[in-house]
């Protein structure tokens, strides 16, 4: 990959009250005409939106309720898009702001991303997942030029959203080293600077994993900078290793999938023994944050996990991973029947 042409958020604001002061922001951007993409939110997020956005006289238009994230319907919006906009603004959760990434990147406009939870690293990646004929397609766009996230209105989104960014964020511990696997076994080039941030964003958030205003800045933080660790190296292998391959089986053949970074978690712990590392730090992070209490309130099927962990190594041509290792299945069998920590998260 050509270096040269990282591109990496100029504008970041973690913290708390920061969606109240979103048309500041814009304003002392340039960004007096946008575009803003938005989901289903309660009526204080929105307004503290609104309010901001009218006392520094950015002009909006009719606001978009994205219900669907599909490729037709964002070609769509591309095509009816006003000449006068000079940013597109992603308000929400994962599909408006990914409709949202990707129309500016079809317009070769800015992009800002708003999320108001924490749930992946989604937010600051350089795809958009969109669905295409039906289909979940990740298709390559761009890296938002603003990352503004307000800590206080992520704490009042559910707190199964704020587990589920967890374990997308702990996935990069046996996500880099599938990835340094690769490199000793197939010859795969490792970017070392790419490995080094997303390795050291999970330990950085271990320090003070809590459910507070400084957690979830912590936790903010390491996604966005997860998202540039793959704008970095051109891929997403520093953040989505042989984990993801097992969460991608369970999208394809469960019957209720979980949130992606409750699967993702849950595998990543799995995976952490085949690799054997890692383990005992993923099962004190787990403990301390309730996670292990939520998938309990909500188990797995266990038939479904030992049938994902199956497929996974087939969920991707060229990936090599450590299930590329050896057959992991007995493994899981048996951490399935014998460690006392998954009591109770399958069924």
């Amino acid at each position: 990959m050509n270096n040269s042409h990282i591109r990496v958020p100029y504008l970041v604001r973690i913290k708390p009250g920061a969606l109240s002061r979103l048309g500041i922001y814009l304003s002392r951007s340039g960004f007096t005409n946008v575009l803003i993409l938005t989901g289903q939110l309660p009526d204080a997020v929105t307004q503290k939106a609104r309010n901001g956005l009218e006392e520094n006289h950015i002009h909006t238009g009719p606001w978009i309720d994205v219900d669907d994230n599909s490729f037709e319907d964002v070609v769509e919006l591309f095509t009816l898009l006003p000449k006068k906009t000079t940013a597109i603004v992603g308000l929400g959760g994962g599909k408006a702001l990914d409709m949202a990434k990707y129309l500016a990147f079809l317009a070769r406009l800015p992009y800002l991303a708003v999320p108001t939870s924490l749930s992946n690293d989604g937010f600051c990646s350089p795809q958009s997942s969109l669905t295409m004929h039906g289909k979940r397609r990740s298709l390559a766009a761009t890296l938002p030029q603003g990352v503004i996230i307000d800590v206080d209105v992520c704490l009042s989104a559910p707190r199964s959203l704020w587990l589920s960014g967890i374990g997308d964020l702990v996935a990069k511990l046996t996500a880099v080293y599938d990835w340094k696997l690769a490199f000793h076994n197939k010859g795969e080039p490792v970017n070392d600077l790419a490995a080094l941030l997303s390795d050291a964003t999970v330990h950085q958030f271990l320090a003070n994993p809590s459910y507070d205003a400084p957690g979830m800045a912590l936790l903010g933080t390491a996604l966005m900078l997860n998202g540039i660790a793959m704008e970095i190296c051109g891929s997403s292998r520093p953040t989505s290793g042989s984990e993801h391959l097992i969460s991608h089986a369970l999208d394809a053949t469960s019957a209720h999938p979980h949130l992606h970074g409750l699967q993702v978690g849950m595998a990543t712990y799995f995976v952490s023994q085949f690799q054997e590392r890692n383990t005992e730090i993923l099962a004190d992070v787990f403990t301390k944050t309730g996670f292990w209490d939520a998938l309990r309130a909500a188990p797995f099927s266990q038939q479904e996990w030992l049938e994902a962990i199956r497929l996974a190594p087939s969920m991707k041509e060229d990936f090599f991973t450590v299930l590329s290792l050896r057959d992991c299945l007995p493994e899981a069998r048996r951490i399935l029947d014998e460690d006392p920590l998954l009591k109770g998260c399958f069924v």
